[in-house]
């Protein structure tokens, strides 16, 4: 199964979305937007950014956990990984959502 990106409303009015696996693990996660249609934007640009590598810019935590910016072209950050124990498993995070960014599958729990 392909992944999805889950579209959501937060306790305060945002927007937020993330991009999960055909596993069901979140593997990006989305600012804050004040509306949906910028939320969906956003959405939008991970499908359009998330095939280059260009686009990524790989991280180190201060307690040494890796981790992942998935950025656009204006170099504004999109979204962001969860923390990796290793570099290895960032990579593949990255990979996942080469694979997964594309999709038009969208849950909306708006």
């Amino acid at each position: 199964m392909s992944g999805w990106f889950e579209l959501s409303k937060s306790s305060d009015g945002q927007f937020r979305f993330v991009l999960k696996a055909g596993n069901a693990e979140t593997i990006l996660t989305s600012e804050l937007y004040t509306t949906k249609s910028a939320a969906e934007n956003g959405i939008a640009s991970v499908r359009t950014n998330s095939p280059s590598d260009e686009r990524y810019e790989k991280k180190t935590a201060t307690n040494g956990k890796f981790y992942f910016n998935l950025k656009a072209g204006n170099h504004q950050v999109i979204g962001t990984s969860q923390m990796y124990a290793s570099e290895q498993s960032r990579d593949k995070g990255i990979a996942s959502v080469k694979t997964n960014g594309p999709t038009q599958t969208v849950k909306d729990h708006t």
